[in-house]
């Protein structure tokens, strides 16, 4: 359990992930707004959120890539924008928690999204309703 003081103090950093996570945030950076020693912070932020804050900011992290990966934003962009160094890594990270790489997340959404539409309609409905 986590007290209410220390679940602001938690609050507090996980907003800043929020905010700032594009930044490159360590763990004492967000110890330091939770106002807690690292350690300290880190076993109340894994006992109130169930994650690590790394795993947190992770999770924002590919969340924002998504959104601007549906913005149709270059994926070497979107690598940099969400605060990721490498390309490399961004990607098969992304691939490992969505299943596919960047471009193929892109691709599939677009095709989805904008691709070709094909309207099935059964043939016995189109017999049924064409002598009218």
């Amino acid at each position: 359990m986590v007290h209410d003081d220390s679940f602001r103090r938690l609050l507090r950093a996980r907003d800043a992930i929020h905010a700032r996570y594009a930044e490159p945030l360590d763990l004492r950076a967000l110890a330091r707004e939770a106002a807690l020693s690292p350690f300290h912070f880190l076993r109340l932020f894994r006992a109130a959120f169930g994650v690590t804050p790394h795993q947190y900011l992770t999770r924002v992290r590919l969340e924002a890539a998504r959104r601007l990966l549906l913005a149709d934003a270059p994926v070497t962009h979107v690598c940099f924008e969400v605060g990721f160094q490498s390309l490399g890594s961004f990607s098969a990270l992304f691939a490992r928690k969505t299943g596919m790489a960047p471009t193929a997340f892109r691709r599939r959404i677009h095709h989805f999204s904008f691709g070709p539409q094909r309207l099935y309609i059964p043939h016995c409905y189109v017999q049924a309703f064409s002598q009218f």
